[in-house]
């Protein structure tokens, strides 16, 4: 995995913190056989002496080649007298009347048209290092929803964000809070007012199939649009973080061509209302020798965190200029037959109060089978702090915990 922006990491999902180097590998085929075009003269046959079939035949086959070379002769005179005055020529053509209407309702061009004016290009220098990503606007006075690796570099006065509208406007920006944990974070920009804030969705209603549009600056190519569909829904995907601050999200999964700089672009239905935030993509080692990280660019599958979990990190950010995450307290390791189990519980945790203990092996997070121990983590933090939920463990027992919350440290 990797995550798609310009700055620098490694691990089972890189974040995309330096540019990546797309490559293609060239694929060559044999150009199929085909039977020669042309035909050769063969000798007249003496008409046969008797048979009347033979003769219709033969009548039938000098009929076929007197048309052949009739339509050769009758072609090389009309090519023969054509002038100048006749002559067909694209360029002397009208151009056709320019578009004036509006783009059709849902479809790719009308979502484009409502929300790009919406998405920034966010340019991050800090910590000693200089990447780009993407962002969308919240609010008219400047409030953007990104990725926390797009502008960690920035965190803490350690650096600077500059903001690049649609128009090449340019504005400053600061860190207003951030969770790592999520790969979620909001910034402000300062001298702006008017801006048109995006419009959200819901990612509790998606659909496998369902069409999507991707919108960011993928290399530096700010307001770059692309289109896919939503490929899977809940899947839990990792990625390496600052210290042990390891990112982990219930992701939607898209083939939507996401590249380093799209991350914290919006991921929008055909209505334009934004279901996700572009977060990472998957690359597989590359086998063409000396390339960047021996890994290539978008091959289709990438993923962006639901926009359900990030309104609510978002707005908790707005008004306290903190996070907090969703917690069970309990460390997880996966399951030798399929599971998270449990292998120690904290004390006065929502996993203590509810009876967990280590050895637990939990196999169902509601009525969501779980297959390891990301996948629990990932459930836990996609769910609001305060919801009742039941683990169902390997022995078939039940357990009914009430989640917690836990201050993210930045």
């Amino acid at each position: 995995m990797q995550q798609n922006d310009d700055s620098t990491s490694a691990g089972p999902v890189w974040p995309t913190d330096e540019t990546q180097q797309a490559t293609q590998q060239a694929q060559q085929s044999g150009a199929p056989a085909y039977p020669s075009m042309g035909y050769q003269t063969q000798p007249m046959p003496a008409p046969p002496k008797s048979g009347r079939g033979k003769l219709v035949a033969g009548v039938a086959a000098l009929a076929l080649l007197v048309g052949a070379g009739a339509g050769g002769v009758s072609g090389y005179l009309a090519a023969d007298g054509a002038g100048p005055d006749t002559t067909v020529n694209a360029l002397e053509q009208e151009p056709p009347a320019r578009q004036t209407g509006s783009a059709p309702k849902g479809s790719v061009e009308a979502v484009a048209e409502k929300v790009a004016p919406s998405v920034v290009q966010l340019k991050v220098q800090g910590n000693g290092s200089a990447g780009e990503g993407s962002g969308f606007v919240l609010t008219d006075d400047g409030y953007v929803m990104t990725n926390n690796h797009v502008v960690e570099p920035a965190a803490n006065g350690r650096g600077q964000i500059t903001a690049v509208f649609q128009d090449g406007s340019r504005a400053q920006a600061k860190v207003v809070g951030r969770n790592p944990t999520t790969d979620i974070a909001v910034i402000k920009l300062e001298g702006v007012d008017g801006l048109k804030p995006v419009e959200l969705g819901r990612s509790d209603d998606l659909r496998v199939g369902q069409s999507v549009v991707a919108i960011g600056s993928p290399y530096e190519l700010s307001g770059t649009v692309t289109a896919g569909i939503i490929s899977a829904l809940n899947r839990p995907v990792t990625a390496s973080g600052s210290g042990d601050q390891a990112t982990a999200m219930d992701a939607i999964q898209t083939d939507a061509a996401i590249n380093p700089g799209n991350s914290g672009g919006p991921l929008v239905d055909m209505n334009g209302r934004v279901i996700g935030i572009n977060s990472a993509i998957y690359s597989p080692p590359s086998s063409a020798p000396g390339q960047d990280g021996g890994r290539i660019g978008n091959i289709g599958i990438g993923f962006a965190i639901p926009i359900d979990q990030a309104r609510r990190t978002a707005n908790e950010i707005m008004k306290t200029g903190k996070a907090t995450q969703t917690y069970i307290g309990a460390t997880v390791r996966d399951a030798e037959e399929g599971g998270a189990e449990i292998v120690e519980v904290m004390d006065n945790s929502p996993a203590k109060k509810a009876g967990l203990k280590s050895g637990d092996v939990v196999t169902k997070f509601g009525d969501r089978p779980i297959e390891d121990a990301d996948e629990l983590v990932a459930a836990v933090r996609t769910r609001a702090a305060g919801e009742k939920v039941t683990l169902t463990l390997d022995n078939d027992r039940t357990v009914d915990i009430t989640l917690g919350a836990q201050p993210v440290p930045n």
